[in-house]
């Protein structure tokens, strides 16, 4: 279904959620107690768990929309939703539509409904005025062929629900064709969202793309994930971050700050992150978030096992405090919109996640300017859809009184300026928009009065400012200039200043050098970013006098960094380093080596592959005595020995990347022999050998002088024979497997014979239970935080009902007539690590491959839990479902 956040969908084994409603008497369903929770009497689909605070009800089922893989809604309160028939895996075009729902009299019930746009795997919709803005999959007309992911607009100027015409194409081929056709969608390109900047936010899963194209003709390629931002019209298209998984949507607050959730490896726990995405920051997945995490922004906080999907930033007044301003995240895998409340910290944040919405399967979540919010559920349509399956659900405050927001194409300019003050984020940004579309003249003047009225809140000003810079142009920079100078909106002014490439070499650098200087560390923040999109070399020395913390520790060799802990101090020279990079600094960075500047300029110089960054390192190696200093330097030109090979679109690290770094595929280039002759000639004249070892093998520069140090990917265990075990029948065996379904709600079991049975049954071949185990199949020592004790046990009774993403089997035919059979523990681009049903390990050269093909079926064999009593069943699922480390 959805991309591989659904990785983890995958959490395991194998999932499938056939029914949301608990039958206690006909016609009634209890939902569990959360707060103060409450009891339903009808028994449509609805979400299980919420505040008391709210009314959550039933919108539309999947008789309207099937399988919704995403939604919108439009500051009128129009619902489209994205019907995906074709899912995560499917290949087959012609099975998907936007969906128009409309409630004209709010009584929370679907009074009118249209086929807005036919479009396959439709994964994000924004609606701003009278287009809509889709993101999805492209098929070839003559073939039926994945090419690739467009983002679209479709017009509807007559407001009867139904595009106007074909879609008009903003940018195409934003994923790669090959992944697609050979996967589908599960790590392709996903959400959209738009910030009061006026920027289109794409999520980008690590297919990343090759050669996507703007309307402008500008191309962009991108290997890996994160997150790229175009302008409505399809121009300006620009990575904004770097270094993420499998993101599935973006949370944007009044502020423009920027929230995500990805998460880590298929087999590494699928471990969900949540992150404050700052333009420019490099985030390390999948190469230096393990190893390497002193050179990333970490993220927030590592919750555990999920699958991100869908996100909003709550900002409207008709809302509860305590559900108001904060990024709502949904997690497709725990089934549940969460929560986090973040705390600024500096020029980040730090945060504190909170259960919210249970719903199955939830896909996505927005809400229009009247403050109704509306979730999708996929409800175990599984991994290419299922015309029965989905829904979608209404959320309000109690007490909440419905007041309609406005049809804007009929409202004044002095109206719409009103709109900009409003306590809605929705309405804000729907005011904006249409005022760009009035006579400049007006608007102008008064988007500036709002801009520079300090009586408003700071939400205001700021939507003013950015809507200011959006109609002014370049001919409204002296303005912003001189806002640049308050105090209040000097980080926005700034920010606002930088914003548009087209006219950066009219706006002057003084602003943002006085911005690094500010008290404030968002305005400094501002101040660095801004810096490096102006591209100007003389700010390279203002930029080198940011502090480097204590905090900048590498990892030591072989352990796992802090990738996930907020580390605000870290920030400020990240970016500098980021913005250093830009201008490509080469000459102020070597000029810093060997002051109280060089730390800063070192870090920045790893990335620089530059012969004269080589040839002016190893320089400065034989003219200073500083034996620290000597160490760094020789640290740096060990990092430039080899760089990451340029991305043509024709592989992926797959869902089990190599993780160790800091190159995926790793290349030597022009200046490669200068620094191994210098390195080889200091290992020759060393005392301290181990040094030059350990260089080697955690930058994997391959000096064969040094020694080269093979990691232990896997470890062979005693082979399990699965055939004998699965063979003997007992009580499970003898039953259908709805009565044990049955059984199991009624049988607490024992969980200490559980854990004795999860090795009897065979179950150690192909799981883990620690971190500090070898990773094998899905990892169980999570997965009762994943999954309930009724999916566990219908993964284990029927393991091809949905194979979980990352385990697929795999026939690896290689040279010499070879074949293996089994699943990827681990793979990089020179070799795979193969893991067979007995537990046996194969490293197969990438060379030597010649054919690859994932099986239809699982690799787990049915009948595994034949030979168990009733009893011992229960017990070995409940040790399951207590497994939540």
């Amino acid at each position: 279904m959805i991309k591989l956040s659904l990785s983890f969908f995958s959490t395991l084994l194998f999932l499938f959620w056939n029914s949301l409603t608990y039958v206690l008497e006909p016609g009634e369903r209890h939902f569990p107690t959360k707060r103060n929770a409450l009891v339903q009497t009808d028994t449509l689909p609805n979400a299980s768990s919420w505040p008391g605070e709210l009314n959550v009800t039933h919108f539309a089922g999947p008789d309207l929309t099937p399988s919704p893989a995403c939604l919108a809604v439009a500051p009128t309160g129009e619902v489209y939703v994205g019907v995906d028939m074709i899912g995560s895996l499917g290949k087959k075009p012609g099975q998907g539509k936007i969906v128009r729902l409309v409630d004209s009299n709010n009584d929370g019930k679907v009074d009118a409904h249209t086929t807005y746009a036919m479009v396959d795997n439709p994964r994000g919709i924004l609606p701003v005025g009278n287009q809509l803005f889709v993101l999805h999959t492209a098929f070839s007309k003559e073939t039926g062929i994945a090419t690739g992911m467009d983002l679209v607009v479709f017009d509807d100027n007559d407001q009867n629900g139904i595009a106007d015409g074909p879609s008009r194409p903003l940018i195409e081929h934003i994923s790669s064709p090959k992944f697609l056709q050979s996967r589908g969608t599960d790590h392709a390109t996903n959400g959209i969202r738009m910030g009061i900047d006026g920027w289109i936010y794409i999520a980008v899963g690590d297919f990343g793309f090759h050669n996507a194209i703007d309307r402008s003709g500008k191309k962009l390629t991108m290997l890996g994930g994160g997150i790229v931002r175009v302008r409505p019209n399809g121009t300006e298209m620009e990575i904004y971050s770097h270094g993420l998984r499998n993101i599935y949507d973006v949370a944007i607050d009044p502020y423009m700050n920027t929230f995500t959730r990805d998460n880590t490896n298929d087999g590494g726990g699928w471990n969900i992150r949540f992150s404050h995405q700052i333009q420019s920051g490099e985030y390390g997945y999948p190469v230096l978030f393990k190893h390497f995490t002193d050179e990333i922004i970490p993220a927030l906080v590592d919750v555990g096992g999920g699958s991100g999907t869908g996100s909003l930033f709550m900002d409207d007044d008709t809302w509860p405090t305590s559900y108001n301003h904060v990024p709502m995240m949904a997690d497709w895998g725990r089934n549940q919109l969460y929560i986090h409340r973040v705390t600024p910290d500096a020029s980040s944040f730090t945060q504190k996640e909170e259960e919210f919405i249970k719903l199955s399967q939830i896909t996505d979540v927005d809400v229009d300017a009247s403050g109704r919010m509306y979730l999708s559920a996929w409800a175990g349509a599984g991994y290419s859809g299922n015309p029965s399956k989905g829904f979608v659900v209404r959320v309000v405050p109690k007490n909440w009184t419905y007041r309609p927001f406005p049809n804007l194409k009929k409202a004044s300019e002095k109206k719409l300026a009103s709109w900009l003050t409003s306590g809605s984020a929705v309405a804000r940004l729907a005011a904006q928009q249409e005022l760009l579309t009035r006579p400049a003249k007006k608007t102008m003047k008064l988007a500036w009065a709002i801009a520079t009225n300090k009586s408003l809140p700071l939400s205001a000003q700021v939507a003013g400012i950015y809507t200011y810079a959006q109609i002014a142009g370049a001919s409204g920079l002296a303005d912003l200039v001189k806002l640049s100078s308050d105090e209040t909106v000097r980080e926005f002014a700034l920010r606002a200043l930088a914003d548009r490439k087209p006219i950066l070499d009219q706006v002057p650098t003084e602003p943002f050098l006085q911005g690094l200087k500010d008290p404030s560390v968002r305005v400094q923040q501002a101040a660095i970013i801004g810096l490096g999109r102006l591209g100007r070399a003389e700010a390279a020395s203002a930029l080198l006098q940011v502090n480097v913390p204590a905090s900048f520790v590498a990892p030591a060799l072989g352990t796992e960094g802090p990738h996930a802990t907020p580390n605000s101090a870290v920030v400020l020279p990240h970016l500098a380093v980021r913005s250093l990079v830009k201008l490509q600094a080469v000459d102020a960075c070597l000029n810093a080596v060997g002051t109280h500047q060089s730390t800063l300029a070192l870090w920045a110089l790893r990335y620089m592959h530059d012969p004269k960054a080589v040839n002016g390192l190893i320089a400065a190696y034989k003219r200073i005595n500083d034996p620290t200093v000597k160490t760094q330097i020789l640290t740096t030109l060990a990092r430039l020995y080899k760089k990451e090979a340029d991305y043509d679109g024709s592989w992926w690290w797959s869902t089990r990347p190599d993780t160790h770094g800091p190159y995926y595929k790793a290349i030597t280039w022009e200046s490669s022999p200068a620094i191994k002759t210098l390195l080889v000639d200091e290992w020759n004249h060393s005392t301290n050998k181990s040094f030059f070892v350990d260089l080697n093998s955690r930058l994997r520069m391959e000096i064969p002088e040094f020694g080269v140090e093979e990691p232990v990917v896997a470890k062979e265990e005693t082979k399990v024979d699965l055939e004998k075990i699965r063979n003997k029948k007992g009580q499970v065996g003898e039953s259908s497997i709805e009565d044990v379904m049955l059984a199991m709600a009624k049988i607490d079991g024992n969980a200490a014979l559980g854990k004795t049975l999860f090795t009897q049954q065979g179950c150690v071949a192909c799981h883990s239970l620690s971190k500090t185990e070898p990773m094998k199949g899905p990892f169980m020592g999570q997965i009762g935080s994943i999954m309930t004790r009724e999916q566990i046990a219908e993964s284990i009774l029927k393991p091809n009902a949905s194979i979980s993403q990352g385990f697929a089997t795999v026939l690896i035919t290689a040279k010499g007539g070879k074949s293996y059979t089994g699943f990827v523990t681990e793979e990089s681009s020179s070799r795979v690590v193969l893991r067979d049903i007995t537990g046996q390990v194969y490293t197969i050269k990438a060379s030597d491959i010649v054919s690859r093909k994932e099986m239809e079926t699982s690799m787990m064999p049915t009948g595994l839990v034949n030979a168990l009593s009733y009893e011992e069943f229960a017990s070995l699922i409940t040790f399951l479902s207590q497994q939540k480390k």
